[in-house]
C-alpha cells in the first residue's frame, strides 16, 4: 500500500495529520507497437468492467476516497448548504400541444422533474408523467419526448442508470394510458412521428448483455414503427452494410412532405439524403448534400424546396434554399447570408425562421421570413444565453428561456407577430445573485490568438493574488460554452471563489474556423488556451497557482488531464470528470469511434504522434508532484467508458511524488451525466466542493439566508 501524508483543518489552521493509503493495483505486461513506437499499457486489465478483479478494485478505491472525504470537517455544512440552495422550484418553458400547455417542474429536491399539463395558462395543473415512478430503484430518467402530429400520442424515451441505451414507450395523451408499443435498444434519437400513424427511430441490434456498456457499437439503423404493432414487425428504413461506423437519423419536415436522412461518420461532418413522400415515383432516398466535409442540416421546407443551414463556403454558417431536383451547390439560393457572428441554430415557429447567433459567446436572436427577409432582432435582457425559439406554424406565440452566470433562468412569453417579450416566470433562488458580478476579459494565448473568458465573483473582490479560482472549460466538438446559471457554481462564488469559464478553441463560439483551430493536429491549442487563462489570472493578480482548481467533463475531462500533466506546477486542484484520458484506445469502446473525426485515430501513422504527445494517461511521469486530484466517473457510463478514469487513476497514484491526494470517485447506477438524480448530483457536488475547499485552504463561510419571493 502506497502511503502519503495529508492534512486536515478544523477552521483555517492545519492541525491534524493522517495517513492516506492507496489500494495495491496490479501491473500487467501489455506493450503495444504503434507504428514502431512501443507503448506500455500495464493497467489494460481494468478495461474489463465485468471482471471480479476490476469490481474489487473499484470497491477498494471508493473506500479510500470516501474515507478521505468523510474526514473533512466542513463537509456536512457544505452538504447542508447545497441542499438549501437546490431546494427551490424549477420550471421549463411551457409549450402548447392540442388543448394543453405542457411543462416540467421540479419542486426542489425531486430526483427527476415531473411533466405537467393544464388547459390554458391559468388552468389547474395536473401531473402528466412522473419519471420518479418509472423504475422501482429510482434510477430511470427521461431522455426524450415527442408528441404525434395531432397530440393524440406521446412517446417518451427512458434511460436507466445513466446509460445511453434507451427504451421508447407510448402513451395515449387523453387518457394517459400506456400502450403496448415499446421499442428497445435505441441510441441517439427518439421518436420522429409520421402524423399519428407511427414514428421513425434509430437503433442497434440487441447487444450482448455482459458487454453492452463497453463493446463497440456498429451498424446504426433507421426503423419505422407502426402504432399498435410489435417491434419485431418494424420496417427497416435504412441501413448501410458497407459502413458499420456511421450514425443515421431520419425525420419528417413539419408538413410531412420530406423525409430527411442525416448521416455522419462521427461528431463532425454530415451528409443529407431526402425522400419526397408525396412523389409516388420516388422509391428510395436520394442524395441532397454529399458528406462529410461540411455540416449541413435541414431546417424545414418551403414548398418543394428545402431550407438548409450550412457552413459550406461560410465558416460562420449561412442559410440556403436547395431544390432537391437540382441540389448542386451552384443552384443554391442564399436566404440568410453569413454574418460576422457564428450562426448556431435556426428554429421555426408561426411561419418564421429564428436564427440564433453568438457574439463573444453571448446569444443574439433574429427573426426572418422563410424568404430570408429580416423582421427584427429579438431584444434580450442582457448578456447571456437564450434558447427555446421553436414552435409550429400554427403558433401565435412561444416561450423562451434566458439565463447568465449571475441570472437564474427566466421564462419569457414571445408574441411572434409583434415581437413583444413579456416575463412569464422568474426563478427565485436562495442565494444573493444581486451580489454577483460577471465580467468578460480577453487574453492572448500562446500563439497570439485572442481568447475570451467570463469571470463571476462577489462584489468587493480584491485583486490581491489570493482569491480561490475554479477554472472551467470544454473546448471541442463544435460545442459552445455560453453563460448560464449553475446552483453548484453559485455556491462556490458565495463562498468567495471566482468562477471562470474559458471560451476555448474547439467550440463553435466563433464559427468553424474556431472549431478547426482546436481539433485533430490543432488540439494542443485548446490546452494552451486553458493554460494561458490561468497564467493571465495570475499575472493580473486575481489569484496564484496555489489557489486554482481546474474542472471539466468528458472532452473537458481530457482538457483537465492534459493541462495537469503538461503544467502540474500551475494548478493546486484538478477535477477530471468522465474524461477521455487514453487517446490511443478510446475508439475501441461503444461509440468512441465517432470522435475520430475530432481527435484523430492512433491506428493512423500520421495521427498517432500528436495523440500520443498529449494523451493524459501516457504523459504522466514518475517523480512529478501533481495537483490534488479527484477523478469522477460512473459504472454505467457507456459514452466515455470508466476504464479511462480507472487507468489514469492507477498510473497517477503510482507516479505522483508529492503529498497531494490522488483519488477517484466512482458513482454507482449512474452514467455520463444526463438524467442523474438530484440526490446524486448533490452528493457529488458535496464531495467535489469539500475536496476543492479543503485543498485550496478555503474555510466555510456562513451564508446570508435568502427567502425566495412568491409570484408568477
Amino acid at each position: 500500500m502506497k502511503k502519503i501524508l495529508f492534512f486536515l483543518f478544523l477552521s483555517s489552521p492545519f492541525v491534524l495529520f493522517a495517513q492516506l493509503q492507496y489500494p495495491e493495483t496490479k501491473k500487467g505486461e501489455t506493450v503495444e507497437n504503434y507504428h514502431g513506437t512501443k507503448v506500455a499499457d500495464p493497467y489494460r486489465w481494468l478495461e474489463d468492467d465485468n471482471s471480479q478483479e476490476t469490481k474489487d478494485w473499484v470497491k477498494a478505491q471508493n473506500k479510500v476516497t470516501f474515507d478521505y472525504l468523510a474526514t473533512i470537517p466542513q463537509r456536512d455544512r457544505i452538504k447542508k448548504r447545497l441542499e438549501e440552495l437546490w431546494n427551490y422550484p424549477r420550471y421549463s418553458s411551457p409549450f402548447k400541444k392540442a388543448n394543453y400547455y405542457y411543462y416540467f417542474k421540479n419542486d426542489g429536491l425531486q430526483n427527476q422533474s415531473v411533466m405537467y399539463r393544464q388547459t390554458g395558462l391559468t388552468g389547474k395543473p395536473e401531473e402528466f408523467l412522473n419519471p420518479n415512478t418509472l423504475n422501482k430503484e429510482g434510477i430511470a430518467a427521461l431522455s426524450g419526448t415527442s408528441f404525434s402530429k395531432s397530440g393524440k400520442y406521446f412517446a417518451y424515451s427512458i434511460a436507466v442508470a445513466g446509460s445511453d441505451w434507451q427504451e421508447i414507450y407510448v402513451m395515449e395523451s387523453g387518457t394517459k394510458k400506456i400502450l403496448k408499443d415499446k421499442i428497445e435498444w435505441t441510441k441517439f434519437g427518439g421518436a420522429n412521428w409520421n402524423g399519428d400513424d407511427g414514428f421513425y427511430y434509430s437503433g442497434y441490434d440487441k447487444p450482448d448483455e455482459k458487454s453492452k456498456l463497453s463493446k463497440q457499437n456498429q451498424f446504426h439503423k433507421v426503423f419505422y414503427h407502426k402504432m399498435g404493432t410489435d417491434q419485431s414487425k418494424d420496417l427497416l428504413v435504412y441501413e448501410d452494410k458497407g459502413h458499420p461506423l456511421r450514425f443515421h437519423g431520419a425525420g419528417l419536415t413539419e408538413d410531412g412532405r420530406f423525409l430527411i436522412l442525416n448521416v455522419s461518420e462521427g461528431t463532425s461532418g454530415g451528409e443529407l439524403w431526402y425522400w419526397e413522400m408525396k412523389d409516388p415515383s420516388q422509391k428510395e432516398f436520394k442524395l441532397l448534400i454529399p458528406g462529410f466535409s461540411t455540416e449541413p442540416d435541414v431546417v424545414d421546407n418551403n414548398g418543394g424546396k428545402l431550407i438548409v443551414r450550412t457552413n459550406d463556403g461560410a465558416p460562420n454558417y449561412q442559410v440556403v434554399l436547395v431544390d432537391p431536383k437540382n441540389p448542386g451547390k451552384e443552384n443554391w439560393k442564399i436566404i440568410i447570408p453569413e454574418k460576422e457572428e457564428a450562426l448556431q441554430s435556426v428554429g421555426t415557429g408561426g411561419g418564421y425562421l429564428f436564427a440564433s447567433y453568438l457574439k463573444d459567446a453571448s446569444s443574439k436572436i433574429y427573426q426572418y421570413t422563410y424568404d430570408g427577409k429580416l423582421v427584427r432582432e429579438i431584444k434580450l435582457p442582457g448578456i447571456g444565453s437564450a434558447g427555446g425559439f421553436n414552435g409550429e406554424k400554427v403558433d401565435k406565440e412561444f416561450f423562451y428561456t434566458f439565463s447568465s452566470f449571475s441570472v437564474p433562468p427566466s421564462i419569457y412569453r414571445y408574441n411572434i407577430a409583434t415581437g413583444q417579450s413579456i416575463l412569464f416566470r422568474k426563478t427565485e433562488v436562495k442565494v444573493k445573485t444581486e451580489d454577483f458580478v460577471t465580467e468578460q476579459v480577453f487574453f492572448t494565448s500562446k500563439d497570439g490568438t485572442k481568447v475570451p473568458m467570463f469571470l463571476t465573483y462577489k462584489k468587493g473582490m480584491v485583486r490581491n493574488g489570493q482569491n480561490p479560482v475554479l477554472l472551467y472549460g470544454y473546448g471541442g466538438f463544435n460545442i459552445p460554452v455560453t453563460p448560464g446559471f449553475s446552483t453548484s457554481n453559485a455556491f462556490f462564488v458565495e463562498q468567495g471563489g471566482i468562477y471562470v469559464s474559458v471560451t476555448l478553441r474547439g467550440g463553435s463560439e466563433y464559427g468553424e474556423k474556431w472549431h478547426k483551430a482546436g481539433m485533430l493536429e490543432n488540439k494542443q491549442n485548446v490546452f494552451d488556451d486553458f493554460i494561458g487563462a490561468a497564467e493571465h489570472l495570475i499575472k493580473e493578480k486575481y489569484t496564484n497557482n496555489q489557489k486554482i482548481a481546474i474542472r471539466g467533463g468528458s472532452n473537458g475531462g481530457l482538457l483537465v488531464g492534459a493541462a495537469m500533466t503538461q503544467r502540474p506546477d500551475l494548478f493546486k486542484v484538478a477535477l477530471p470528470a468522465v474524461g477521455v484520458l487514453d487517446m490511443l484506445r478510446y475508439h475501441k469502446f461503444t461509440v468512441g469511434w465517432g470522435w475520430a473525426v475530432e481527435y484523430g485515430n492512433a491506428d493512423s501513422a500520421s495521427q498517432f504522434p500528436y495523440l500520443y504527445k498529449y494523451s493524459p494517461y501516457h504523459n504522466l511521469k514518475p517523480g512529478v508532484s501533481y495537483p490534488s486530484t479527484l477523478i469522477t466517473t460512473a459504472d454505467h457510463d457507456d459514452r466515455v467508458v470508466p476504464a479511462h478514469s480507472f487507468k489514469f487513476a492507477s498510473r497517477l497514484q503510482e507516479y505522483n511524488a508529492g503529498t497531494n491526494p490522488m483519488l477517484i470517485r466512482i458513482e454507482t447506477n449512474a452514467g455520463h451525466g444526463a438524467g442523474k438524480p438530484t440526490s446524486k448530483v448533490i452528493d457529488e457536488a458535496t464531495d467535489v466542493w469539500s475536496f476543492v475547499m479543503y485543498n485550496l485552504g478555503m474555510p466555510f463561510k456562513e451564508p446570508v439566508i435568502v427567502t425566495p419571493k412568491k409570484g408568477f
